[in-house]
């Protein structure tokens, strides 16, 4: 199976009470509490172990809302499956569902996000769709009516990631801004403003920005210089930089923190992910989702305990998720649902491998090589010459790992670059495309050591 390129296809996903893991052969694995149906397997038992996800097969991305998940399959298509009172599930009804169905009228997506009661989907056109609960925008359309079927976010071209909050959602685009729309009660939408807002607006001060995430109602961009950006609401000490101050309508660095690689936002605490493979946490600790043996809270970042080699991250209610390189899951905080899916009901304030999950993906085992790039010397010690057949014409250099994550972004105007994108040892897949994000004009594989 061929993972996504999307520069946010996430492999394990947590919100609220419940996790997800795609597996190596494309199927999905959920776990936690199922009310609604959100564990996708025709029933509304909870459970504390991993049980499959009905008729999903080829999925290359997984999200999940406040009860309700979507998976993206390779075709294009999106599926979801759980609560659907706000039309979430967008398959033209509101009525929820204990297995996946498909989403109507939107075809040739890249990447899914999805915010408590609302879905995100962009298209291969750089385009964004959203459906679900809109009081406060949070679709974008220029209205706060709820729709049950995707409708086109308002003025949004060259998106290549999405992320959902609480009633807010976050689009980056190819040239590193970062654009918001919905609620702004807490300065989430990063305006300098508290006025909610229909249509997307530009994060002030923002650029070169590589990935974004959402917390409740905060939200976080990651910059290609490894550094950590946030805005929003901070009562908990979520936003990591030293203070409590409740809103903040303007993005601000996370001071003494570099070397990020992936990011992600929980309810009331926030995860990143370290190129060292080391995973640090900030905000509300109740039940222990910072994994450091501890419940005490913090307005720092502090690492979590015993973990090493990690290369996905996600975070729930009150429970944090990490993937380790060697394909196992592992979990922490409270598990009142199961949602750590280790066989039991007990929250836990240090990491537990979550068990009896399918092998997790880990790697590609295909990779799509044309002969219009080559890259010299490949295995090489970090830094390396890439030249592309014809010469690039304001094209983007795009470093994934093999999680299908971006990492990094240069753009590039010569066939023939250098580039120091400060990578470890390992795999990765570099890929060269047009600036407006439309055209694949080539990528492969290369090893560092």
């Amino acid at each position: 199976m061929t993972l996504s390129l999307s520069s946010n296809a996430q492999t394990i996903a947590a919100r609220e009470y419940n996790s997800f893991s795609i597996c190596g052969d494309g199927s999905v694995m959920a776990w936690g509490s199922n009310g609604s149906g959100q564990l996708g397997n025709g029933t509304s038992t909870d459970s504390n172990v991993p049980t499959p996800v009905s008729s999903l097969s080829s999925v290359v991305s997984v999200a999940a809302g406040q009860s309700h998940a979507i998976a993206l399959k390779t075709d294009g298509s999106v599926w979801t499956w759980g609560n659907n009172f706000n039309g979430q599930l967008g398959n033209g009804s509101n009525k929820k569902s204990l297995l996946p169905v498909v989403v109507s009228g939107v075809s040739d997506i890249k990447a899914v996000a999805a915010g408590y009661s609302h879905t995100l989907a962009l298209k291969n056109d750089g385009t964004v769709w959203a459906w679900g609960f809109n009081t406060d925008g949070e679709l974008g359309n220029g209205t706060s009516s709820d729709s049950n079927i995707p409708v086109k976010v308002t003025g949004l071209t060259g998106i290549i990631a999405v992320a959902g909050g609480y009633e807010h959602s976050l689009a980056l685009k190819s040239d590193g801004t970062v654009w918001a729309f919905g609620l702004n009660s807490s300065g989430q939408l990063g305006n300098g403003a508290y006025s909610s807002s229909y249509v997307p607006v530009q994060v002030t001060g923002l650029s070169g920005i590589t990935a974004i995430a959402c917390g409740y109602e905060n939200s976080l961009a990651l910059k290609n210089d490894g550094t950590l950006w946030v805005w929003g609401y901070n009562s908990f000490g979520q936003l990591g930089n030293g203070t409590n101050t409740q809103r903040n309508p303007l993005a601000s660095q996370v001071s003494n923190l570099t070397d990020i690689i992936a990011i992600a936002g929980g309810e009331k605490h926030t995860l990143v992910l370290k190129k060292d493979g080391t995973v640090w946490a900030s905000g509300d600790n109740v039940s222990g989702p910072f994994g450091n043996g501890t419940t005490v809270a913090s307005n720092v970042f502090v690492k979590m305990n015993s973990l090493t080699g990690i290369t996905a991250i996600s975070a729930g209610y009150r429970h944090s998720l990490a993937l380790k390189n060697d394909g196992t899951l592992w979990a922490c905080g409270t598990n009142v649902f199961g949602e750590l899916g280790n066989a039991t009901n007990a929250e836990s304030h240090v990491p537990v491998q979550v068990t009896g999950l399918c092998t997790a993906v880990t790697a590609l085992s295909e990779i799509a090589q044309p002969s219009g790039i080559s890259v010299y010397p490949d295995p090489c010690k970090g830094n390396f010459t890439i030249d592309v057949k014809d010469g690039p014409q304001n094209s983007n250099l795009e470093i994934y790992n093999l999680m299908g994550q971006r990492l990094y972004l240069q753009k590039i105007s010569n066939s023939k670059t250098d580039v120091n994108p400060g990578l470890t040892v390992g795999a990765y897949l570099i890929r060269v495309v047009s600036s407006n994000g439309q055209k694949n004009q080539s990528q492969r594989l290369i090893v560092t050591e």
